[in-house]
């Protein structure tokens, strides 16, 4: 990483400033489930002014910490600020923090909702009245595709960097088929095969055949193809619990569950592109949502309601014609909302409520009988939580996962990269 070091304070150090790694730094800002900022509006949840704060002021905070922590705020930039006047040193702090915003803005990472304005040299930057301070407030930020996607890309990038390089192209699986890709031996050629043809083995067949004539004589028998690997299609749907309960006791789990759905959904989009990927969120109901609009999904003070989640995510998968389906389900609680055939929705805070497992299994049985896999990443460890996924794992022949945030990343990865299934006809 470059470091430029400037003998007098000025705006222009905003040029030795990697906006890539500034941007990586801010990831946790950007993607804020409500954790920081309290409950999120919800008509249940009392004060409902409480949405995360994107406005230009708070964006400016969040790159001057970032600046700090990383070192690319050097000690020579503090110093020469320490050398003005209080008035001056906000001037040409704010002026730096402003053009770090443009070339974040120019680089296509962010967008501005209006043009940020920057007090000229004689108005207070910050305190009561301050003018850039007031404008800054009013100006909202908003992260682009790319620059979801570039946040896609390197939580993945640290993802796979954690255990190693893995190959990766298309899902493995146990057929052969014919196509451009030689990997395996050579067969006789049916109809519907693609006409990869293995020249000498063609030729093999027909010198054996005793046709020596020039031209030779070769029959329909005598033709051989090439196989390479069947590379399989895989659907899958991503349900991610946004209930309360994934920013309690003093732990963030929806933002690095979100990390994940971006890391994930990069990796399809570059390396498998014949793959596809929805994300569904559950709470007291379930609703699929935009990949564009995960980094802005919060949490509320919902309940679980695991079948409704798995019920959209079924129908998801079915309408896709693809030769593998998978949920891939990350929660932290057990069931505890049900909806009801008249829409309302049935809702006990203990969990484990014997009407709503019962709907929840009745739902993976549907998964399972649909070929549908459900692999379930756990982020708690209560014992009665542990059966029930264990029940769930079994009926619907997936996988469980006890995990935490720090090594969810590298289970889901993993457990999509390795995963080997034979076609499904």
């Amino acid at each position: 990483m470059r470091f430029h070091t400037y003998t007098k304070f000025s705006p222009e150090a905003a040029d030795a400033v990697d906006v890539e790694q500034l941007l990586e730094q801010l990831a946790d800002f950007l993607l804020q489930s409500g954790f920081a900022g309290g409950p999120p509006a919800h008509s249940g949840w009392g004060d409902t002014d409480q949405d995360p704060d994107r406005s230009l002021e708070a964006l400016k905070q969040a790159i001057l910490d970032a600046l700090i922590d990383s070192g690319q705020f050097t000690p020579d930039m503090l110093n020469a600020l320490r050398g003005l006047d209080e008035t001056d040193a906000r001037t040409r702090l704010s002026a730096l923090l402003d053009a770090v915003v443009q070339r974040l803005a120019d680089a296509g990472y962010v967008t501005l909702t209006a043009p940020a304005q920057i007090a000229d040299s004689h108005t207070a930057v910050e305190g009561p009245g301050g003018l850039a301070r007031a404008a800054a407030k009013d100006v909202e930020f908003r992260l682009t595709d790319r620059g979801i996607d570039f946040l896609g890309y390197r939580s993945l990038h640290h993802l796979l960097g954690s255990f190693g390089r893995s190959s990766a192209g298309s899902h493995d699986t146990a057929d052969l088929s014919t196509g451009v890709e030689a990997d395996g031996w050579s067969k006789a050629y049916e109809y519907g095969d693609t006409l990869n043809i293995d020249v000498n083995e063609t030729l093999k067949r027909a010198l054996a055949r005793g046709s020596l004539d020039v031209p030779m004589d070769i029959e329909y028998s005598d033709l051989m193809v090439r196989q390479s690997e069947y590379r399989s299609s895989c659907a899958t749907v991503l349900m991610l619990d946004c209930s309360h309960s994934m920013i309690l006791y003093g732990e963030d789990r929806f933002t690095p569950a979100k990390k994940v759905a971006l890391a994930l959904t990069h990796l399809i989009r570059t390396r498998f592109p014949g793959d596809s990927i929805r994300v569904v969120l559950f709470h007291d109901s379930a609703e699929e949502i935009p990949i564009a609009t995960l980094t802005s999904a919060q949490v509320g003070p919902y309940h679980t309601n695991t079948a409704e989640g798995l019920r959209l995510s079924r129908r998801l998968l079915l309408a896709q014609k693809k030769d593998m389906r998978q949920i891939v389900m990350i929660t932290d609680g057990k069931p505890s909302a049900l909806t009801l055939p008249n829409g309302i929705v049935y809702k006990n805070a203990m969990g484990l409520d014997d009407d709503v497992l019962a709907a929840t299994l009745k739902e993976v049985t549907a998964c399972r009988r649909a070929g549908i896999a459900i692999n379930t990443f756990m982020l708690a460890r209560d014992r009665a939580l542990v059966e029930f996924v264990k029940r769930v794992a079994a009926l619907a022949r997936g996988k469980a996962y006890f995990t935490n945030t720090m090594t969810l990343g590298q289970y889901i990865l993993m457990d999509f990269l390795r995963r080997k299934t034979s076609r499904v006809t």
